[in-house]
């Protein structure tokens, strides 16, 4: 039985209308007068500082902790008002399962398994007021790469829990293969969504456990027994 449900957050909970994006974006152009900082880089699945490292290489830029401050500090200020005028919005089915989860007679922990650094995953997520739906989480802020996110945010729930997780305890919900492989490194099942940039069959080549086109019909009991 699933103890612990690890949701990403961008394609698979929300969409911002690309509000992430322009917010890197115009945080390149305001602290490094770099226009098209944003336009090579691939967000989906990709952990926020990931991506800044590669702009900060790509751009001859120092990958320094003082320059990452000075990135991070501009992106938030930045996402509060692109989250705010981008049309953006919940999936079909977010709020059905996670009530389904919540209802069942041994409910698991939900908590969150993303790439955005903290303070933007809690920025995007009370926007749609979904930030007090989840626990805890496992962060950009606590590792570059995201299969040691998905190692942390398992590692928090078996603090939460007060019991050690097996791998098939542990249910990632993602839309795109780098969740689906964060998942494998973990030893965790996956069910793949394809709300976000990969078609079902596209993920349905990495062999998650589950493939959907959306969480509108799914049976929270089908994936936590």
């Amino acid at each position: 039985m699933v103890k612990l449900v690890l949701f990403d957050i961008d394609g698979t909970l929300i969409h911002t209308g690309g509000a992430g994006m322009k917010a890197f974006a115009h945080a390149f152009k305001s602290e490094f007068g770099i226009d098209d900082g944003s336009e090579k880089l691939k967000f989906a699945g990709r952990t926020d500082v990931s991506l800044v490292r590669e702009f900060f290489v790509h751009s001859g830029i120092e990958a320094s902790p003082k320059n990452f401050d000075r990135f991070f500090a501009t992106y938030i200020s930045l996402l509060e008002e692109q989250v705010r005028t981008c049309d953006g919005g919940i999936f079909p089915g977010i709020h059905r399962i996670i009530s389904e989860m919540r209802q069942l007679p041994e409910p698991p922990l939900i908590a969150l398994l993303t790439g955005n650094i903290k303070r933007g995953a809690e920025i995007k997520l009370n926007h749609y007021k979904l930030w007090t739906e989840f626990q805890f989480g496992g962060f950009a802020d606590d590792h570059e790469e995201r299969d040691c996110i998905a190692a942390i945010a398992k590692q928090r729930g078996e603090e939460a829990s007060q019991c050690a997780l097996a791998g098939e305890e542990v249910l990632v919900i993602g839309d795109t293969p780098l969740d689906i492989r964060c998942a494998r490194a973990i030893k965790a099942k996956v069910l793949a969504v394809a709300t976000g940039g990969h078609s079902l069959a596209e993920l349905e080549e990495h062999q998650p456990d589950w493939a959907v086109a959306d969480l509108t019909t799914l049976a929270a009991r089908e994936i936590l027994r």
